[in-house]
C-alpha cells in the first residue's frame, strides 16, 4: 500500500508505453480526522492471482488538489 504526499511525489521523464486497461475500485474513509481517497488496481485478468489489489494508493485532500494542479497544468484537464 501507499500513501501519497507531494514532497515525495515528483516527475521522471522515461520512455512510456500505454497499458492495459484494468479494473478498479475507490474508496473514501477518514483516519484521525483526515478524509483520504483509496484506489485499488487489479491488474490483468490473466494474472496468478486475479481479485488481489496489485496496487492500493491512498491520498488527503491536499494531495488530491496538487494532482489537479498537476493535470491543469499538463492539459489533460
Amino acid at each position: 500500500m501507499a500513501q501519497l504526499n507531494a514532497k515525495k511525489f515528483t516527475r521522471e521523464q522515461k520512455s512510456r508505453r500505454l497499458h492495459d486497461i484494468v479494473r478498479a475500485e475507490y474508496d473514501t474513509f477518514t483516519a484521525n480526522g483526515i478524509k483520504y481517497m483509496q484506489i485499488d488496481t487489479y491488474g490483468s485478468e490473466n494474472r496468478q492471482t486475479p481479485n488481489i489489489p496489485s496496487q492500493k494508493i491512498q491520498f488527503d485532500k491536499n494531495f488530491a488538489k496538487y494532482l489537479v494542479s498537476i493535470f491543469q497544468m499538463e492539459g489533460l484537464i
